[in-house]
């Protein structure tokens, strides 16, 4: 019989331990954020190389404190495609990391199909949004957009434990 009650209580601590995590990878760390908390939508200029803030309407967004890649957002933009893909920097191979399954408005898998099928512009949001982290943007011909956080190289080798390169910035604590 004790036997019996120490399996139980094993069974059960671990299925609430498992539910715990799951709940906290999903939902517990993320929060909706406005257009404000995510520092605008930027897309970075050809000509001077620096982000500029673009209008949105519609913004719908989540982060986390927990790690500086659970950003994502959804939006409409006004400008045109043609107009964004003339004075903006495009981007050749980005693809979005899942979004939780009840942030409905980010479908990663579909905006990724879209991307490679040319339905869709990636474009650079921002680099070195934070330290390492650069925002990537993907916006289409109808004016909907979607962003979210990407680790460019300085960001790789900080979490990876290797030594930086020269072409990184100096990091700000």
């Amino acid at each position: 019989m004790k036997g019996k009650i120490l399996v139980i209580t094993i069974l059960l601590t671990s299925f609430l331990a498992g539910a715990t995590m799951y709940y906290l990878q999903v939902y517990g760390f993320y929060a909706k954020v406005g257009i404000e908390q995510s520092k605008g939508i930027s897309l970075v200029n050809l000509a001077t190389k620096e982000a500029e803030q673009i209008e949105v309407v519609n913004f719908q967004g989540i982060d986390a404190d927990s790690s500086p890649i659970r950003f994502r957002a959804c939006f409409k933009v006004n400008q045109s495609i043609d107009f964004l893909r003339e004075e903006y920097k495009t981007l050749k191979n980005a693809m979005p990391r899942n979004a939780p399954n009840w942030f409905e408005c980010f479908n990663a898998k579909r905006i990724g199909e879209d991307l490679s099928a040319g339905l869709a512009t990636a474009f650079l949001g921002n680099k070195n949004f934070e330290y390492g982290i650069d925002r990537y943007i993907v916006i289409y011909p109808d004016g909907r957009g979607y962003a979210w956080h990407e680790l460019n190289d300085c960001g790789e080798k900080l979490y990876d434990g290797s030594t930086k390169d020269e072409n990184c910035p100096e990091r700000v604590e």
